[in-house]
């Protein structure tokens, strides 16, 4: 057996992507729901009002898990759904959604995995200045203290938020994602109160649920220079500083890594960096989402002065990245030996791929189901190395709405007809289902 007996095998979602009811039973609006009604923001113009309707269907889904042989379901909570206006007075009709959600869950013997921040941060706190404000840390904080009090007595995994480089980078720098923003400053700015909110988190967390395991997940991705050019090379580095050794570094050394402070000094006007020692609280694991290798080149343009380089000939998903299951390994291991998280759970791994249509009862994926047959080699190296690995989260149980994409990237287990919320399984599904019953069977 190649992965140990306790090994949680789940998928993962979150709330915007699927649930749909956007403003329904008292649910505030959140800075999605704003992005997405902006023309212009949204590949495909559509929004996630109806989403997978998950938000009734929920049986239906939770059966599907159960039907895949899974044992671990990661979720988030829709902030504004249980606080319409982020902080103030709590919305019962959403808290008692999650209770009856995390209930169906353990019915079914699968264990939830709680997300408090994917992203869609209460539009009421946006307008009071959203992650800027330094308020932000304290309405987070308070958040957390009223999930882990509702749901503390069933749910023994948390996660305080998902991939804070994309909430402050792409949303905030890039402007690809809501808010929109397109200002380093305030990208900066978001990451620091995103990771001290973090910090602020967890202890309330384990005060309302003291057996609990409490973690967070970033985006982390393997980084390669182009060419063994020094240029090319310290491009890498500044990269690799950017998106991985920023986050990595405050959430385990409190501090951030002196290189890149150096570089984008200008945009840290506005926060103390000394004070992201608060962020380094410890913790009982790392979810790290992987999808792909990055290949970088030097570059005149600044802040990073270095650009991603997409080479042709290599195998590529729908999404236009690359394939390379080895790099899941290799970060593994380099985080597990710079770093040292006590274990690691792979949060989010998975592909999106121009699905044909439904066929005779199935969807036919040969590409997703190779992806998914190499990425899990690669745990399965990465624990033969040594790595704290407890767990694997597919990305995702259902196809859904993928951010400023829209419904154009299907990166699904199960396909969704959106027209008649019909669920069909795909290939990969099937593959998936019976790589872990081969694996208890091996135990």
């Amino acid at each position: 057996m190649r992965f140990p007996r306790d090994f949680a095998w789940g998928v993962a979602t979150a709330s915007y992507q699927i649930e749909g009811a956007a403003l329904e039973d008292g649910r505030g609006e959140c800075i999605w729901h704003r992005f997405s009604h902006t023309p212009g923001t949204i590949a495909d113009g559509s929004t996630g009002d109806v989403a997978c309707d998950h938000y009734h269907r929920y049986r239906q889904d939770v059966a599907l898990m159960a039907d895949l042989g899974l044992n671990a379901y990661r979720f988030s909570i829709s902030w504004p759904r249980v606080l319409p206006a982020g902080t103030g007075s709590v919305n019962p009709a959403g808290l008692d959604f999650y209770d009856r959600l995390v209930d169906e869950l353990l019915a079914h013997g699968i264990q939830p995995f709680v997300t408090l921040y994917h992203w869609d941060l209460p539009q009421a706190l946006q307008d009071r200045g959203g992650w800027e404000n330094p308020d932000s840390v304290a309405w987070f904080a308070d958040y957390a203290a009223l999930m882990a009090g509702r749901l503390g007595d069933r749910v023994k995994h948390w996660i305080t938020h998902n991939e804070p480089w994309v909430v402050s980078f792409i949303g905030n720098y890039l402007g690809i994602h809501a808010p929109g923003k397109r200002d380093l400053t305030a990208a900066y700015t978001v990451a620091h109160h995103v990771l001290l909110s973090h910090g602020a988190a967890v202890p309330l967390i384990r005060q309302a649920a003291p057996d609990a395991q409490v973690g967070i997940t970033l985006y982390l991705c393997h980084v390669e220079p182009i060419s063994d050019a020094e240029a090319d090379r310290q491009a890498a580095r500044r990269h690799d500083g950017y998106v991985n050794r920023w986050f990595l570094d405050a959430v385990f050394k409190g501090s951030y890594p002196q290189d890149m402070v150096t570089l984008v000094e200008p945009a840290l006007q506005r926060i103390d960096p000394a004070a992201i020692r608060a962020a380094a609280v410890p913790l009982d694991f790392l979810g790290i989402n992987y999808y792909t290798r990055i290949l970088i080149a030097a570059a005149e343009t600044a802040p990073f002065f270095a650009q991603e380089v997409r080479p042709a000939g290599l195998p590529y998903t729908a999404m236009g990245w690359e394939v390379y299951p080895e790099g899941l390994r290799a970060l593994l291991v380099r985080v597990w030996r710079e770093y040292g998280p006590r274990a690691i759970y792979i949060t989010e791994n998975g592909a999106a791929y121009d699905d044909p249509d439904v066929a005779e009862g199935i969807v036919e994926d040969p590409q997703r189901v190779r992806y998914y047959q190499l990425h899990l080699d690669a745990c399965a190296a990465a624990l033969a190395e040594g790595v704290p690995l407890r767990g694997y989260f597919a990305w995702s149980l259902i196809d859904n709405f993928e951010w400023a994409e829209g419904y154009r990237k299907r990166f699904g287990l199960v396909h969704v007809n959106y027209q008649t919320q019909a669920r069909t399984l795909k290939r990969s599904a099937l593959f998936y289902r019976d790589f872990i019953s081969a694996q208890r069977a091996a135990g």
